[in-house]
């Protein structure tokens, strides 16, 4: 049993859906589970839910049989333990399994053609092979296994057991292959660059010469009368804010039901927050590039990616964790243990004034994490959303681990960066969705649009300087498709016109992007066809059940435009109603040196700051810091 209709499932649950089609559809072990995940209630359900109410789960399940191929579509009631329906999909993929990336690995090691192309290399010690299977996009299958479950493969070579695998490419030798039969379909084994000697280990004991700095003391962050957070089950509770914590296979981290107590009640700001798609476009047409694009939550899952924090190394200070289940696929649940990390930070002085009277004020400002870390291959993204105690919302992103390499010959490559001898990084992209389901004082909201510009000079205006602000509700889809404009400091506010404060206007929220990128992409380019949805800042829609994945639900091997894209070709009206926001930020990663053999951390972020939605600064009530102002 659950505490709330939208607590994430148990393991029970996910056995039991597994259960339900074993039962009724002969759902046997020549099936994968490529999902299984909760069905999330009706919103004016979860609104008028109280504590002891019933609660009826539902569980929707994506599978697929190795022998037919034909991706199908499920939903089971938990509550009655029942098949409620079933849909065939045919034509396409579901998403990549650990399992598959698994087992490829051991099916094609011991592969006969494989062992003898990496022999041909001088590869012969199999233990310290690396075969990293990636999902295609449909356009760039081989015509004659378009029809198939495949994959693709880079391969890569430890130096030693614990060596960094990535930072010896086997370049050249790729390998495709049908992941439902794990037959090897073809070897691609084309002669590779001489390139250098690089030196990519990043372990200590592995460097050459290392010396570490011994200059470091120990920092300790002690919290003595303990944190000033609750957790009850899974809703969490930090001063003036609540929201209840969410996980599933394909987003990872989920927060719910985000309010804030100004002391009249608590107000909601979202329904739902999380990330709905990342994609990562390598922009190199070289051999070993050219079909590296990655839909890593699509095609892989940021909670099946999801990896453990240790106290003292990912999270700093009075933490508390919390663990995650998901399945595996043959619908076997297992546990994420330290999944995600809830904690209260410093963040250096709020707010502050110094009166030759009055003297100084001056109050410390303090946010509550929530984070999560993902491990995708050799990228690892971590994951922050931090409350703050003036109503600000941020989600800020670090994207660190190793990047992908290849060796060559001559002059350096135009598409990358040399980042060791003979050896360059492809330049690339990671363009992350941020999905906010906003709920601003109530579901009927309204985005304005906000710009700057300079008055003209006039006898009102002799100096020229006067400045304007621009606003304008956006009030259809196609007005909801906006773009960065940093000429015009372009601004976006989800604004409740029916809720005003006591100045008279709509409480809100902004929108502050500050990592956001032109796609750089060509119209007809596989990527774009893939994924429109990199091609703006902001899209805004009206909200509906089925609308949750903007490049589209079926990402591996994808044909062409889904999501987003679709849905907005309605053009329908997005004022006033219950609106979900679409906000692509991320990194145009040219690669440094400095980058190399791994990646310091790319930090990018952006906020949700009120904009109206208090009366005044609602951090007055803040406390000074007790006997440390001296």
């Amino acid at each position: 049993m659950t505490a709330h209709p939208l607590d994430p499932l148990t393991a029970d649950e996910f056995r039991a859906a597994a259960a339900v089609l074993r039962r009724d559809r002969g759902v046997d072990e020549r099936w994968r589970f490529a999902a299984i995940e909760l069905r999330e209630p009706a919103k004016d359900v979860v609104r008028a839910f109280r504590p002891g109410d019933p609660i009826r789960r539902e569980a929707r399940v994506t599978c697929w049989s190795r022998d037919e191929g034909t991706t199908c579509k499920a939903l089971v009631s938990l509550t009655d333990d029942a098949l409620l329906s079933w849909e065939a999909v045919p034509g396409e993929q579901a998403n990549m399994t650990l399992d598959e990336w698994h087992e490829a690995h051991e099916v094609l090691i011991a592969h006969p053609d494989v062992i003898a192309a990496l022999g041909r290399r001088g590869i012969t010690d199999l233990d310290l092979v690396l075969i990293d299977t990636w999902a295609y996009g449909h356009s760039l299958i081989p015509a004659e296994f378009s029809d198939r479950r495949v994959g693709w493969t880079d391969i890569w070579r430890r130096s030693t057991p614990n060596g960094n695998p990535y930072a010896n490419p086997v370049n050249g030798l790729h390998l495709i292959v049908d992941l439902n039969t794990m037959e090897l379909l073809r070897i691609e084994d084309n002669a590779p660059p001489a390139g250098g000697s690089p030196m990519g280990e990043y372990r200590a004991d592995l460097v050459p010469g290392l010396v570490q700095r011994t200059d470091v003391k120990a920092l300790e962050i002690t919290q003595p009368e303990g944190p000033s957070f609750t957790l009850d089950g899974n809703e969490l509770r930090w001063q003036n804010w609540s929201m209840r914590l969410g996980f599933n296979y394909r987003e990872g981290l989920v927060i719910h039901r985000v309010g804030y107590d100004d002391g009249t009640g608590t107000r909601p700001i979202a329904h739902r927050l999380s990330f709905a798609e990342m994609v990562v476009p390598y922009r190199d047409p070289a051999e070993d590039h050219h079909r590296r694009t990655a839909f890593d939550i699509g095609e892989w899952g940021l909670g099946f990616m999801t990896t453990s924090l240790k106290l003292g190394c990912d999270c700093l200070g009075e933490i508390t964790y919390v663990d995650a289940v998901l399945h595996d696929s043959k619908g076997e649940p297992y546990t994420i243990e330290n999944a995600i990390c809830l904690h209260e930070e410093d963040d250096g002085v709020l707010w502050k004034h110094v009166d030759e009277k009055a003297g100084a004020e001056v109050r410390r400002s303090r946010r509550m994490v929530v984070s999560f870390h993902a491990t995708v291959a050799n990228y690892e993204y971590l994951t922050y959303w931090r409350f703050y105690q003036d109503g600000t919302i941020e989600c800020e992103v670090r994207a660190t681990g190793i990047m992908v390499t290849s060796a060559f010959d001559g002059s350096t490559p135009p598409t990358g960066t040399v980042v060791d001898d003979q050896t360059y990084a492809p330049f690339h992209q990671h363009f992350i969705v941020a999905r906010m389901d906003m709920e601003i004082d109530g579901p009927e909201n309204t985005v304005v649009v906000s710009e700057s510009e300079a008055v003209p000079v006039s006898p009102t205006n002799p100096h020229g300087l006067a400045l304007a602000q621009r606003s304008r509700p956006l009030l259809t889809e196609s007005e909801g498709k906006q773009d960065l404009d940093w000429a015009s400091q372009r601004g976006w506010k989800v604004v409740n016109r029916g809720h005003l404060n006591r100045l008279g206007t709509p409480t809100g929220y902004k929108l502050v992007a500050s990592a956001s990128f032109p796609a750089l992409v060509d119209r007809n380019s596989p990527i774009m066809q893939r994924a429109e949805v990199i091609d703006h800042t902001l899209w805004v829609t009206p909200y509906e059940e089925e609308e949750r994945w903007p490049a589209g639900e079926f990402c591996n091997q994808s044909r062409g435009t889904a999501g987003l894209p679709e849905w907005t070709k309605a053009d329908r009206s997005i004022a006033d109603t219950d609106i979900v926001l679409w906000h692509v930020f991320g990194i145009h990663h040219i690669p440094r040196p400095e980058d190399w053999p791994v990646m310091p951390v790319d930090i990018v972020s952006f906020s949700l700051k009120p904009w109206g939605f208090f009366d005044r600064n609602p951090a007055l009530d803040v406390p000074p810091n007790p006997s440390r102002c001296h």
